[in-house]
């Protein structure tokens, strides 16, 4: 059964004594802080400092700062912090393929993608965290991968050769470098980079790297700015060559529906060339591809290219959760249909390098969305446990065949490594990366705030330090408060992003109010700066209907996308060490038409429990309700676990009106996120 904040693993007394043979049950990582201020750490002047593209390369819009300048506070902290406590935290003592014996710590495990995909989102967590417990963890991965790199350059282990897990440890390696200035990283990548071009002739890309090859662009890139080694362009051209073609794929898609097994040659169950280009991470990797390669081309036609695929991607697999179907393969606009979670994770890294490359609002408004909804909508409260797969609509999770595209019946069970282990590795990412994108660098020596969220982060802007503080309950609150303190009074542009939902925004500075804001657009406040300069930002979140699969709609607010919580019984299918997988079957009724008018809808704001430890995306203290007229649809049902098709709006119902509460997409672990609407409200 369902109870308290999340299921029951095990009684308390049994975890903490469990974690105390361990050795961590005392330790700062694993005892939950109340403090939601960031961590008090102050960055050298040099560790700040942001790398600008260099010639040859074309200027970003923005550029990210390094790892440790921006530090969570506020309920951002609380979710980092709850992260670190379940499944990342202690991943390596909960599942042997990143434990003691992985490979990629020189054991006999395993020895592919798993080790790089942990570290990729260990490290951010642990320096965003200051965790001593945490960066111990990754150091023993960045050691072990430095220290045992082959004389001719080769990096990880020697049981196997595949380009794509280096791909990974790239970016691993790249952020440990900002977070500490290690001076072994330069020297090994610049190693295995020229070792790399070497082989390629040879040893061309394949498989997966073949599909994700733009994600080592990205690192070459990075190493280039530092270097100015000209060879890493010709490496780049090389990946660019011998790389899949997502540019010309997207130019004439054709992949408009949902894929069979059947249509993409997976009956054997061995990856195609139609396989790999239809699947889901595949596909969120591929999404920065122009954009990644615009910063070498300079040409607009590849900066269009990238929008015309998100477009195309959206178009005709978008979902009302900020994602695109994927389960396995793209899988169409049925709400019923599911998004495996590294194609979330992998989705946002992607929207967070687009941004920076193109500066787009459209791109911002994309990722919050996904951030405060498909994100946090896959794991349990605690994150001990998370699906493979989630659904808009999810009336079940259990030991089911329908409705995945290609995927197995464990696809949306909660647990430890259900369906595949991949997402098991790599969720880390997720928060951490976004918590590091929420203040960037313009091209114009200015300060970016793109994303909403408490943080403080540290810069500098013309030679000059400046440290800014964002106060907000944003999502759940309408207010974000930032205070801009250079050492001293200095001119630069601020932006901040003023979304394309939020009409009759307002913006202050020091009590004056900023005329003139479009939504959809950047507010560019051109001024000098001194000590305490407050901007305060109001975003109106009213409640608005979007309309998706079948004419159905769904009610969103502000980023947030609201779902009808079903009653939730959970079942323990086994246990799994430190966790459980889980079964969870519905208590309640779910099959409801809605009331489609807008100034219908009312909200109600809890704002005492946004900052509570609990985290702010759980069913019993949820921090923003909503409350919608809706009738029953008897003859909307479900079969074999999975909601029938959906009714075409608009549906007749003579059952009772009734008020029904929405809550957050990500606190209903059983769900309905697109309704029917009722014909003449």
């Amino acid at each position: 059964m369902h109870s308290k904040l999340y299921p029951s693993k095990l009684d308390r007394r049994s975890f903490v004594k469990g974690m105390a043979i361990l050795g961590w049950a005392g330790s700062p990582s694993f005892l939950l802080s109340s403090s939601s201020r960031a961590a008090d750490v102050v960055l050298p002047v040099n560790r700040l400092q942001v790398m600008k593209n260099r010639a040859p390369l074309h200027a970003n819009a923005f550029y990210a700062l390094p790892l440790g300048a921006i530090r969570p506070s506020g309920w951002l902290r609380h979710q980092l912090l709850i992260q670190a406590n379940g499944l990342s935290g202690h991943l390596g003592e909960t599942w042997a393929d990143v434990g003691p014996n992985s490979g990629w710590l020189g054991g006999s495990g395993e020895s592919w993608e798993r080790g790089p995909y942990y570290l990729d989102g260990l490290i951010p967590l642990a320096y965003l965290l200051d965790d001593a417990t945490l960066r111990a963890k990754a150091q023993a991965f960045i050691d072990w991968t430095l220290e045992h790199q082959s004389n001719e350059g080769m990096l990880g282990p020697r049981t196997n050769n595949d380009w794509w897990p280096r791909i990974v440890v790239l970016k691993a390696l790249t952020q440990y470098f900002e977070a500490t200035g290690d001076p072994r990283v330069i020297p090994a990548l610049t190693r295995y980079l020229i070792y790399q071009q070497a082989q390629l002739p040879t040893r061309p890309l394949r498989n997966w790297a073949k599909f994700r090859w733009q994600d080592e662009v990205l690192s070459v890139i990075w190493l280039y700015n530092r270097t100015g080694d000209r060879r890493l362009l010709d490496l780049a051209d090389l990946l660019h060559k011998q790389g899949f073609d997502w540019r010309a794929e997207f130019a004439n898609f054709k992949y408009t529906k949902r894929v069979t097994p059947e249509s993409v040659g997976l009956i054997s169950g061995h990856q195609t060339e139609t396989s790999l280009t239809t699947h889901g991470v595949n596909n969120a990797q591929a999404i920065k591809a122009s954009a990644v390669w615009s910063v070498i081309s300079g040409q607009d036609a590849d900066r269009k290219a990238f929008f015309h695929q998100l477009d195309e991607l959206y178009r005709y697999h978008g979902l009302a959760n900020g994602m695109f179907s994927a389960d396995e393969h793209l899988a169409g606009p049925n709400p019923v249909q599911g998004t495996e979670l590294c194609t979330v994770v992998e989705t946002m890294f992607s929207l967070e390098q687009a941004i920076a490359i193109l500066g787009s609002v459209s791109l911002c408004d994309k990722l919050e969305k996904i951030a405060f909804n498909a994100l946090p909508g896959t794991f349990t409260d605690d994150m001990w446990a998370h699906q493979y797969n989630q659904e808009p609509n999810q009336v079940e999770c259990s030991l089911h065949r329908k409705p995945w595209t290609t995927d197995g019946p464990e696809s949306n069970l909660y647990g430890l490594d259900p369906e595949f282990g991949c997402c098991t590795a790599n969720f880390s990412q997720g928060w951490p990366k976004f918590t590091s994108s929420l203040v960037m660098l313009s091209d114009d020596d200015g300060i970016v705030l793109p994303l909403y969220a408490p943080c403080q982060a540290e810069t500098v802007v013309r030679n000059t330090r400046v440290h800014l503080s964002e106060d907000t309950d944003y999502p759940f609150g309408s207010e974000v408060t930032v205070t801009v303190n250079p050492e001293r009074p200095i001119e630069f542009p601020l932006r901040l992003r003023i979304p394309k939902w939020a009409d009759g925004a307002i913006l202050e500075v020091n009590g004056t109010r900023v005329p003139n804001l479009s939504t959809g657009t950047f507010a560019v406040l051109e001024r000098t700066w001194k000590p305490g300069d407050r901007l305060h930002l109001t975003l109106p979140l009213r409640p608005r209907i979007s309309h998706w699969y079948n004419n159905s709609i769904a009610v969103e607010r502000g980023p947030l996308v609201f779902s009808y919580g079903i009653g939730e019984d959970w079942l323990k299918l086994r246990d799994r060490c430190m966790t459980a997988d889980w079964q969870v079957y519905p208590a309640t009724q779910w099959n409801y038409a809605v009331n489609p008018r807008e100034e219908l809808i009312t909200a109600q704001e809890h704002p005492a429990v946004v900052n509570d430890g609990a985290g702010p995306f759980t069913r019993h203290h949820p921090p923003v309700t909503l409350q919608i007229h809706a009738r029953k649809v008897p003859k909307w049902q479900a079969e074999e676990g999975v909601a029938d098709p959906m009714p075409a709006s608009p549906v007749e119902s003579t059952e009772p009106d009734e008020t029904v509460t929405l809550i957050p997409y990500a606190a209903a672990k059983l769900r309905i996120t697109c309704f029917p609407s009722l014909k003449d409200g």
